[in-house]
């Protein structure tokens, strides 16, 4: 499988998990709001979709929020759609207030 030998690193300075594959990097974004993780982008390059690299991203990024005693909200449409098929990850989810 390809996302074996996958190295995600945690660039707590530009709030995201990242990985280079291909000379490319790959990335799911986040911003901080308070005990709040809100997964905000997943980006992979195009060149490189399908191969399961997206969700070791988003995994690694809830695997983070879960031993940090954080709380997630998903606004990335592929963070939302990765929680619903795993329903390990449900624990994890945010209450979003109104506005």
């Amino acid at each position: 499988m390809a996302t074996a030998k996958l190295e995600i690193r945690h660039n707590k300075a530009f709030q995201r998990f990242e990985t280079t594959v291909d000379g490319e990097l790959a990335r799911a974004d986040y911003r901080m709001d308070g005990d709040v993780m809100r997964m905000v982008h997943t980006e992979v390059p195009p060149g490189s979709e399908g191969r399961g690299i997206a969700g070791a991203l988003v995994r690694a990024a809830l695997e983070y929020a879960r031993a940090s005693g954080l709380t997630v909200l998903p606004r990335c449409s592929y963070v939302r759609a990765y929680m619903r098929r795993h329903p390990e990850t449900r624990s994890l989810l945010a209450v979003e207030s109104p506005t």
